[in-house]
């Protein structure tokens, strides 16, 4: 078994040398940061079969970790993901480079000009479960803002993250950047993750990406700032003046499309006097693709729904269950999601652009969608090429964080031997 004393100094090495690529990264042209993205990309698609069979031993820890299938689904890659994988890195390098961009500019009357500029942000600690893909979305996200990163991925994608990891050192080699500037951390020990959490003197901010668990852990144990993103409890409002088709086709995608991501609807409220007049044929619609129904009094009149336990309404469930409620109009909707909602990404669904106004404007989520499936709440979805997660705080990056939010700014003062009186 690895010692303690072994960990610290093996991270403690990783922290040296990123920090040393993010200060080369930090000046490496746009041109050098696309080349090795897309060297990447053709690295990972070349790789495939080795990709493919390094899952394989993932798949396997999986089910002997007894995980559940929607856990299951999120571990696994074949080729399809792969391809997606590769045209998530080019899309990345595609974008803008974010490093050095203008934000404003602004002339003084002391005849001084001032900028605030773009600038990386350093070096990104980035902790995640399960998904292989973050993998490549965090670093390639990380490079493209100039950031050294250290990814500590979940133990059941240990040799699938290895295999993505080497394609991506592969494209920083031929592009004369330096390796270092994307490490993986080479063990399943959780004392590198403890270790990781507080290396201050390496580290400028720390990325968490999975369960509850794992994210509290982060924000209770950090001593290096947290990009926090706690859970998905994404809802779907139902509001009298929804159309029914409409209706009945997010709900089925927001919650079926993928059930092990953050963005699956997990609670539906329904208006009274929708209700009244429609029924809930999506909820019919749920119970016919396989989905548990968990109702409240009411929506147990539909064959099929069971009772709603009283910690059923704030679960992420991250499977095929949801749970369901009667609403008495906006304000009660809005209640409910000032105490249940995760501030992650919750739907309205109605034809009243009044009533979808009000709803924007008084729920407080990173993420609000209109007539839209919660399954969008994904920064390749938002132009963003990848995201490395999605935050629900309120400092410096909310929503799905992409390149621009993973840069600070400086400010850049030009006089002509100007003094201040």
């Amino acid at each position: 078994m690895t010692k303690n004393t072994d960990i610290k100094a093996m991270m403690t090495d990783i922290g040296v040398r990123a920090k040393a690529a993010s200060a080369i990264l930090a000046y490496a042209t746009p041109d050098q940061k696309q080349q090795a993205l897309n060297l990447a990309a053709d690295a990972i698609w070349d790789q495939r079969d080795r990709i493919i069979d390094a899952n394989a031993l993932d798949m396997d820890f999986g089910r002997a970790k007894g995980l559940s299938d929607a856990m299951m689904d999120r571990l696994m890659l074949d080729q399809d993901r792969i391809r997606g994988i590769a045209e998530a890195l080019r899309a990345v390098a595609a974008q803008d480079d974010p490093v050095g961009a203008v934000l404003a500019d602004w002339d003084r009357p002391t005849g001084l000009n001032i900028k605030r500029v773009r600038t990386p942000l350093g070096v990104i600690g980035v902790i995640y479960e399960s998904r292989p893909n973050v993998t490549a979305d965090a670093g390639a996200l990380c490079l493209k803002a100039g950031n050294a990163v250290i990814l500590r991925g979940g133990s059941e994608s240990f040799h699938s993250s290895g295999a993505i990891h080497a394609c991506l050192q592969a494209g920083l080699r031929a592009a004369n950047l330096p390796t270092d500037a994307v490490q993986l951390v080479p063990t399943r020990d959780r004392a590198a993750v403890g270790e990781l959490l507080t290396m201050v003197e390496y580290v400028d901010v720390i990325v968490p990406r999975g369960g509850k668990g794992l994210v509290g852990r982060v924000q209770s144990d950090a001593r290096v700032p947290v990009f926090a993103h706690l859970e998905g409890i994404c809802h779907v409002y139902v509001d009298a003046a929804a159309d029914v088709e409409k209706t009945r086709a997010v709900v089925l995608n927001a919650k079926t499309r993928r059930t092990g991501i953050c963005g699956s609807a997990e609670c539906l409220l329904i208006d009274r006097a929708f209700y009244a007049e429609h029924g809930a044929p999506f909820i019919t619609d749920l119970i016919n693709a396989g989905v548990e129904v968990r109702g409240d009094q009411t929506l147990q009149e539909i064959e099929g729904v069971v009772a709603a336990g009283p910690d059923d309404f704030g679960c992420e469930y991250l499977d095929m269950i949801i749970a369901a409620k009667i609403v008495d109009g906006l304000g009660d909707a809005i209640a409910h999601l000032q105490e249940y909602s995760s501030n992650h990404t919750d739907c309205i669904m109605t034809e009243n652009a009044d009533v979808a106004a009000e709803f924007f404007q008084k729920v407080d989520s990173a993420i609000l969608m209109h007539n839209a499936s919660t399954q969008f709440a994904d920064g390749g979805e938002f132009g963003m090429g990848a995201e490395i997660g999605i935050a629900t705080g309120k400092m410096h990056a909310r929503g799905p964080v992409g390149t621009e939010q993973l840069t600070s700014f400086k400010y850049i003062v030009t006089g002509d031997g100007t003094t201040r009186a």
